[in-house]
């Protein structure tokens, strides 16, 4: 079985700005808990307690929560880098983590996923793959924000689609970012090179006629690569779809932290997290699933609907969110009203409404 996990950790995650301005796509909290800590939790399931990462922006924020001794018990490694080098190439500085002859996971710093990854190791040791990735099936409509690939009835993958539209994709199946590899892999990417599995690794190993193969899974997969997907992700976990670790003992009214106070006046629609420490006042409304972090306050008469909150945010009295994905360290004020979906960058104090089209960003 496999004993060693590499996470891909370095990129910046510009689609999710401003959610990123601060920290790196990893860390950003999805049920109060930062992604990249959801793979590890995940990954020790399987028995894989020793990790490594290739970090490059805001690299202190994933080094400060896991470099060390960490709350998870991981061994947990990491490499640096000055620049990206790639896909591939964030790989290759990993190398020497990796005995030669093994066999292990890769897995993108953004993959929100419960895969069965004993499974996924069984169909790649029995096929003699190289290299194999778990593919996930997605509605046509949605090809065109992926990378698609095409296998043949054994899964030998024959052809990959970056991104096509929707009536040119020759498949609706979807790279995952989840890859099984052997050792023999690093032979295939360069030194103190830029280097991308897609453009370079893939077709080489093709080219060469590797046995290189796809399986398809029917587990939970979201890679977080917007900010729709992030919310989706997020109200999907709370459904019940996603099947994940979730932060605190589930009640009645969703997953509350023990240190958290919600008066008995509070509605609740649907299901909810609320954080350490954090207070919701007499007659607030809670529509739909919401997610508020830890050491927030939330004050009388307001209403909030489907929306996000990171930590350390003080609502003040009626004010009302709809959609909204709030980063941490915000307040604000009495009466404001935000714009449907808006997304709130971190540190920011909201005095009036025409502070929304001055300092937010809208989905």
């Amino acid at each position: 079985m496999i004993k060693k996990a590499m996470i891909m950790a370095a990129g910046a995650g510009t689609r999710l700005n401003p959610l990123t301005a601060n920290i790196p796509k990893p860390m950003v909290p999805v049920v109060n808990i930062p992604i990249i800590e959801l793979i590890l939790r995940h990954l020790q399931k399987f028995g894989i307690n020793d990790v490594i990462a290739n970090t490059h922006y805001c690299a202190e924020a994933i080094l400060d929560a896991f470099g060390g001794k960490n709350h998870l018990g991981v061994n947990f490694s990491y490499v640096h880098e000055k620049a990206l080098s790639g896909t591939a190439g964030g790989l290759k500085v990993c190398e020497s983590f990796f005995e030669q002859g093994e066999t292990f996971i890769a897995i993108s710093g953004d993959a929100l996923t419960n895969v069965n990854i004993e499974e996924l190791y069984k169909k790649h040791k029995e096929s003699g793959a190289i290299a194999s990735m778990a593919l996930k099936e997605v509605p046509m409509e949605e090809v065109d924000q992926f990378g698609v690939v095409v296998i043949d009835e054994t899964s030998n993958i024959l052809e990959f689609q970056e991104k096509p539209k929707q009536e040119e994709a020759k498949s609706n199946l979807v790279n995952t970012g989840i890859y099984i590899f052997e050792t023999a892999i690093f032979n295939y990417i360069p030194e103190n090179t830029f280097y991308d599995f897609a453009k370079n690794v893939f077709p080489a190993i093709m080219k060469n006629k590797e046995i290189f193969c796809g399986f398809k899974i029917n587990d939970y997969w979201n890679d977080i690569g917007t900010l729709d997907q992030y919310k989706s992700s997020s109200f999907e976990i709370l459904n019940g779809m996603a099947d994940l670790q979730m932060p605190y003992e589930e009640s009645k009214q969703g997953w509350l932290a023990d240190s958290s106070k919600i008066a008995d006046s509070v509605s609740i629609e649907k299901k909810i997290v609320v954080g350490e420490n954090s207070v919701i006042e007499d007659n607030v409304a809670l529509k739909g699933n919401n997610v508020i972090g830890s050491n927030c306050i939330i004050k009388s008469g307001a209403q909030i609907k489907d929306s996000i909150l990171w930590d350390n945010i003080v609502i003040e009295e009626n004010v009302i969110l709809d959609g909204c994905i709030i980063a941490s360290s915000v307040n604000i004020k009495p009466d404001v009203r935000l714009e449907k979906d808006s997304i709130v960058p971190h540190g920011l104090i909201i005095t009036k409404p025409e502070d929304l089209y001055k300092e937010t960003i809208s989905v």
